[in-house]
C-alpha cells in the first residue's frame, strides 16, 4: 500500500501539531507553492530577525537530500535560531528535503514540528513520503511541444490572438489548439494562467 498516496494535509497537522512549513519546486527565486502553518509569533520573530540565511535547517534542506530531525543536524547555530524556536512551542522538529535531478533544479522541502517528543521512525517515513509526492505533483509536464511553449510566451508578453498568428505565420484556429493543448497539460483555465504557470516551471 502506497502511504503517500493516503496521507493529506489532515494527517501533517496530527503527525505535525505544532506546525510545518513547505516549500514546493523551489527554484532561483520562490516555490511553486508555499504553506506556512507555524505558529504566527514564530513566524514573526523569525522573520523579523532574518534566520533564514543563519537558519541550521535551511542550510541542510539546501545541502542534503532525505529526512532528519533537528536535534541531529550538526551545524553550527550562530543566532541559536533553534534555541529560540523552542521557546515558542517549537521544541523537536524534523526537516525533509527532496530533490530529483531535474532538469530545473527544483527542489522542495517540509519543516515540521512537535511540543511533546521526537518524531518516530514511521512519522519519518510517512512526512517523507508526503513531501515527495506534492514534489511530483508539482513537476511540469514533459509532453508540452515546443509550438504550445512559444505560444505561452507570446502570451505572457502580452500578444493578443491575432498578433500570435501573425507573428507564427499561422491561423488563429491554429494558436487557439495550441493554447487549448497548453492549458490541458497544464490543467489552467486561461491562456494567461496556462502562461503564468509556464513561466513557474521555467518553461518559458
Amino acid at each position: 500500500m502506497d502511504v503517500s498516496k493516503q496521507i493529506g494535509i489532515d494527517d501533517v497537522k496530527v503527525v505535525a501539531p505544532v506546525g510545518h512549513y513547505l516549500a514546493l519546486r523551489l527554484g532561483f527565486a520562490f516555490p511553486m507553492e508555499e504553506i506556512n502553518n507555524l505558529p504566527p509569533d514564530w513566524v514573526e520573530h523569525y522573520t523579523t530577525q532574518r534566520f533564514m540565511l543563519s537558519d541550521p535547517v535551511i542550510r541542510w534542506i539546501y545541502a542534503n537530500v532525505g529526512a532528519v530531525r533537528w536535534s541531529d543536524i550538526d551545524l553550527e547555530d550562530h543566532n541559536r535560531v533553534l534555541a529560540q524556536a523552542r521557546t515558542f512551542g517549537l521544541r523537536f522538529g524534523l526537516a525533509v528535503s527532496v530533490f530529483d535531478n531535474n532538469p530545473e533544479g527544483q527542489r522542495s522541502f517540509g519543516s515540521f514540528a512537535r511540543a511533546d517528543r521526537e518524531f518516530t521512525e514511521p512519522e519519518i517515513r510517512l512526512l517523507t513520503a508526503y513531501v515527495t509526492r506534492r514534489h511530483h505533483e508539482k513537476a511540469p509536464p514533459r509532453n508540452i511541444t515546443n509550438a504550445e511553449i512559444e505560444a505561452l510566451r507570446m502570451v505572457k508578453d502580452g500578444l493578443r490572438l491575432k498578433q500570435i498568428a501573425h507573428e507564427l505565420g499561422v491561423s488563429e484556429g491554429a494558436v487557439k489548439q495550441r493554447l487549448k493543448n497548453a492549458k490541458k497539460k497544464l490543467g489552467a483555465q486561461t491562456g494567461a494562467h496556462a502562461a503564468a504557470l509556464a513561466a513557474d516551471y521555467g518553461l518559458i
